[in-house]
């Protein structure tokens, strides 16, 4: 039996801020999730979402801050977690929730998703070539026109900004 080390298909995306290197194609039918690395630079943000898809996060390197809401009817309130180096989140399937790197180096982070997670992401992500470049409009429609296709849902700037995801523009 061979053992496949390192794996990565070579795909590596910008997520207009945050990137993401696919280590297994969300479309290979031998694979029941999807695994993907994901970088989050210093004042780097992914917004507040929801999705049905259930997700797990193993912090590689640096710290992250997840603001994780409670998942349907719940009392409980909202609330930011540090993870870094080493720290496991898991995030339940349809629970809102958003990252944002307040440290002064990139995070990384080993996330473990559903394919069609991982095929939205390829999706609405950009390429690396453009990684340098500020997003444009358009970017940010076609992000929120694939999140709508896929039935996710993705939180509007204002809600961002008060939630404390993303700074005051």
């Amino acid at each position: 039996m061979s053992i496949d080390r390192n794996p990565t298909t070579g795909v590596l995306i910008d997520l207009l801020g945050p990137t993401i290197e696919f280590m297994t194609d969300p479309d290979d039918a031998g694979n029941d999730f999807c695994v993907m690395r994901g970088v989050v630079p210093p004042a780097g943000f992914v917004p507040l979402h929801s999705h049905s898809d259930t997700e797990g996060f193993m912090v590689v390197a640096g710290e992250v801050e997840v603001l994780r809401y409670p998942a349907g009817d719940s009392d409980e309130i909202p609330e930011w977690l540090h993870a870094e180096t080493g720290d496991y989140v898991h995030m339940g399937g349809a629970a809102a929730h958003a990252w944002r790197n307040t440290a002064d180096t990139p995070a990384e982070v080993l996330i473990v998703a559903t394919n069609k997670l991982g095929r939205f992401m390829r999706e609405a992500g950009r390429p690396m070539r453009e990684a340098d470049l500020p997003p444009t409009a358009q970017d940010f429609a076609r992000f929120a026109e694939t999140a709508a296709r896929y039935g996710y849902w993705i939180a509007a700037p204002a809600q961002n900004v008060a939630a404390g995801v993303m700074p005051v523009a």
